[in-house]
């Protein structure tokens, strides 16, 4: 691995000169006027680790496995209660991550190639001015392992030799989630592995590999880590030591579970209610693999926890642990997946610790996948408003010590339909135009699953409101205060001026951008 690691210093420099002219004209001004942590002379500003799972719920129980993780970050910092992603699918809200915008804005708009997932124009346009390649001109020493995008390292994506821009070393998986028997992008040469526990088991790669990035550094210069194991999406292979761990676990039966969808969006009126006994167990065993799973996640945070620690940088470290989107195992009859709207699948994780935040917090207010960019480029002194990024930083709300800020009082969550288009050999009788389709013929997906939500919520309203692109004009509203699950659509009880109201704030969010995000009353 040290070999692996040991990237030259010409390399670096090569790299950083290659990134956005753009990029270096916005930061002369924010250098100027950088925030708290460069006001104290010659101090070194803070590292960051960014640590993002592949289909991690919270409303399912997804935290529940994570013991560590939630001691050592969650304990000793912030847990945020609702926290979101804009988009419940992995390429588009990945993409959000990295550059604090809504799809509508960075175009990504599902895992394939042609929706734009690592595309040749999502590398020529946003990606070149993703937040890495701020921290990069900063100096950060910058560290990517593990999952990066669903198409990444693909013939038509560039394949294996094309390193993002402000990237140091550079340790991408070819294409989606694996545990073994994958292909790595190491600084830009292919690296393959096998099915050896030891050697290619991707989760303790990752780990060994930051901790060995971590032996390395320069202790002159700050870091910035973003490890993406690929916990816990499928096909759910735990490593060795864990796979008989929760063996009495079952899927939560609770809530929406296996509740028939009768007034939402065809897609969730069309699966078998109740569901049958053998659908039941796949859950369950889906349900109790992904624990598993996340079991190795929990090692690497407490591994990493400790390395920090020994290094002396604990203390000068924010640590970010969240998930790219929810998931569900059952909720309204549908088996796995996520890509829907509701609950289950757009709330994520999000635990954050680090200089300056008081441990044992739970903040309330909304934070989103998009705010993540803003909020590591605020905690390293860039003047976010020279950024472009439809996000706000959430540093005032886990650290009012350090920032003055208010809670947005809604935001979007849209999502873009995919489907094929010839029919699916086993389901012939449900015709194109649809994806994810199960031996039951029972489809997470399709063309017209494409929605756009407006969520209010606030100390007075916890409200959702989402438009479907069909020939149904489809619209769905819940009042999460009386109805959690999402149980009953209420569109047609509703006051329609309180329709009108969130018909407006839709239409203004869907053409957003930047500012014009965080300004809409």
């Amino acid at each position: 691995c040290c070999d692996v690691l040991q990237f030259s210093t010409q390399k670096q420099t090569d790299r950083r000169r290659g990134a956005s002219a753009a990029v270096t004209l916005l930061l002369l001004p924010a250098l100027l006027t950088c925030g708290v942590r460069c006001a104290v002379p010659r101090a070194k500003p803070s590292n960051i680790v960014l640590i993002v799972t592949d289909d991690q719920d919270v409303v399912l129980g997804g935290l529940n496995p994570m013991k560590k993780t939630k001691d050592l970050i969650g304990n000793a910092g912030a847990t945020f209660v609702n926290a979101f992603t804009v988009t419940p699918l992995c390429c588009p809200s990945r993409s959000s991550i990295l550059t604090g915008q809504y799809p509508h804005n960075h175009g990504v708009r599902n895992n394939s190639l042609s929706g734009n997932c690592s595309s040749p124009q999502w590398q020529k346009g946003p990606e070149s001015q993703a937040f890495p390649v701020f921290l990069s001109k900063l100096e950060y020493q910058t560290f990517f392992a593990g999952k990066y995008l669903n198409q990444y390292g693909q013939k038509d994506a560039g394949h294996v030799g094309h390193i993002p821009p402000g990237w140091d070393h550079w340790h991408a998986l070819v294409g989606n989630s694996q545990y073994y028997n994958y292909s790595l992008s190491v600084n830009g040469k292919e690296e393959k592995h096998g099915d050896n526990y030891g050697d290619d088991y991707l989760t303790d790669l990752i780990t060994n590999r930051s901790l060995t990035f971590l032996d390395n550094r320069s202790p002159q210069l700050p870091f910035f880590l973003l490890l993406s194991p690929p916990a816990p999406h499928a096909p759910w292979t735990a490593a060795p030591q864990h796979q008989k761990d929760y063996a009495d676990i079952k899927a939560p039966r609770d809530g929406s579970f296996d509740k028939p969808g009768k007034d939402k969006h065809w897609l969730l009126r069309q699966p078998a209610n109740p569901m049958t006994a053998s659908s039941l167990t796949y859950l369950d065993n889906a349900y109790r693999k992904r624990w598993q799973t996340l079991a190795s996640v929990d090692d690497m945070v407490e591994k990493l926890v400790e390395k920090l620690k020994s290094i002396d940088e604990l203390n000068n470290t924010y640590i970010f642990y969240t998930s790219d989107n929810g998931y569900h195992t059952g909720q309204f009859s549908l088996p796995i997946d996520k890509r829907q709207l509701y609950e289950f699948d757009i709330r994520v994780p999000l635990l954050v610790r680090g200089p300056g935040i008081a441990p044992n917090q739970t903040v309330e207010a909304p934070v989103l996948n998009i705010d993540l960019a803003p909020t590591i480029l605020d905690i390293c002194g860039f003047n976010v408003s020279l950024a472009n990024v439809d996000g706000q930083s959430f540093l005032s709300q886990m650290a009012p010590s350090l920032r003055n800020g208010t809670a947005r009082p809604f935001f979007l969550v849209e999502h873009t339909g995919e489907g094929h288009l010839t029919s699916d050999p086993s389901c012939p009788s449900l015709g194109p135009g649809l994806s994810q389709c199960f031996p039951d013929c029972v489809c997470e997906d399709a063309y017209n699953n494409t929605y756009a939500c407006v969520r209010t919520l606030d100390s007075s309203q916890n409200l959702q409101y989402c438009e479907f692109a069909d020939s149904e004009s489809f619209v769905e509203m819940y009042d999460l205060k009386s109805d959690p699950h999402q149980l009953e659509n209420i569109v047609k009880k509703v006051d329609p001026s309180v329709l009108q109201v969130m018909n407006q704030r839709l239409i203004k969010l869907q053409s957003c951008q930047g500012q014009s995000c965080r300004g809409i009353q």
